[in-house]
């Protein structure tokens, strides 16, 4: 625990997700140093060495663009959320790991981005980044929902979306299903051809498939009716969340990520009054709960 007496201290807070994770430093009235940005920070993919030599990195990388060392780090409460870290063993192996910092709290990245998009107060969060996942916090008590990894949840996510549209482009190349200008350009930026669509599949990650999302907006912002079609379903997987948080008691439901920050508009008006922007971001969160945890 950190003594305050002792001099200046410092708060880390991380946001780790299936794409990039970003890292803000922080005075202890958590004023911000320093900001840098660093590779995927997914706790599940493969043994979780990916992720943690992403926020490895990406600390000491903030520290360095913030011209302090090794003996400010040791000064500095360090709160991590991160994609799946939903996962128990997860969180705990991960906690486990050797950080060069006083105190490590590992958190999921929902958590976090909740306290951020809600500064700490009752309110749901959902996030659309590469994943998806959701938290409610209803007069202090917390209800989670979603989050269980690419393979078999996160249905709202980019990643699920860039998987349908690579499929439905290697349908439309092989005549199973009409085809539209937005399959035809996703089929060109994966290779052109089926082989190529193929061998790209075989070592596409989560973060590969929501690379697609981008180019979908772009054509759905055309009228492409396939991008049209698909939208719908996206709408209807973010509907059912918002009820879900609705029938929980929560009055407001802050959507985020990457994904998410595109549709807001679009939200807002399904759900007016409900839906709405976040407060202050993930790392802002991680902040809040660093210093949290040094006061409790």
């Amino acid at each position: 625990m950190l003594n305050q007496k002792n001099g200046q201290n410092y708060y880390l807070g991380i946001d780790g997700g299936g794409t990039n994770c970003r890292a803000r430093l922080a005075n202890e009235n958590l004023e911000t140093i320093a900001e840098a940005k660093g590779g995927p920070a997914n706790t599940t993919i493969g043994d979780g060495s990916q992720a943690y030599g992403s926020i490895i990195e990406v600390g000491r990388k903030v520290f360095e663009i913030a011209g302090l060392g090794e003996a400010e780090m040791g000064k500095t409460i360090a709160c991590l959320g991160l994609a799946g870290a939903h996962l128990e063993s997860s969180r705990r192996d991960f906690a486990a790991r050797t950080y060069p910092f006083a105190q490590t709290l590992v958190h999921n990245d929902v958590e976090t981005a909740r306290e951020g998009a809600h500064l700490g107060h009752d309110g749901a969060v959902l996030i659309v980044g590469t994943g998806s996942a959701g938290l409610a916090k209803v007069d202090g008590n917390l209800h989670p929902v979603g989050g269980w990894g690419f393979h078999i949840s996160d249905m709202a996510s980019g990643a699920i979306l860039g998987r349908a549209l690579a499929r439905r482009s290697i349908e439309a190349l092989d005549g199973l299903v009409s085809g539209s200008p937005l399959t035809d350009a996703i089929a060109k930026e994966l290779g052109g051809g089926c082989d190529e669509i193929m061998a790209w599949s075989f070592k596409a990650w989560p973060k590969d498939f929501a690379s697609l999302v981008p180019l979908f907006m772009e054509f759905y912002e055309k009228g492409d009716p396939i991008a049209d079609e698909m939208m719908a379903f996206e709408f209807d997987q973010i509907d059912q969340f918002a009820n879900w948080f609705k029938a929980r008691g929560a009055k407001k439901l802050a959507i985020v990520g990457g994904f998410g920050v595109r549709l807001l508009p679009l939200l807002k008006e399904r759900h007016p009054n409900f839906i709405l922007g976040a407060r202050a971001d993930a790392q802002h969160g991680a902040l809040l709960m660093a210093k949290a945890a040094q006061q409790s």
